[in-house]
């Protein structure tokens, strides 16, 4: 896993909200399927210039199976 700054990971339409966050909006991930790369960057809706985690697609696909299984 690796970190940096939002708009630095990937460009701002690569963007998108997850189906998991909240519909009242207070509580938002996006997340953007980097292209040139086999990872996943991660950010808070509220704070697009910043801070992302990037992780492995692989991480995130497992991840989001285990929140699938709850």
């Amino acid at each position: 896993m690796t970190h940096g700054i939002a708009t630095n990971v990937a460009p701002e339409n690569a963007w998108f909200k997850s189906s998991y966050s909240e519909a009242n909006g207070t509580m938002c991930v996006e997340i953007a399927h980097l292209t040139r790369t086999t990872e996943v960057g991660i950010r808070d809706s509220k704070e697009k210039a910043g801070p992302a985690l990037v992780v492995p697609a692989a991480a995130w696909a497992a991840f989001i199976r285990e929140i699938r299984r709850s």
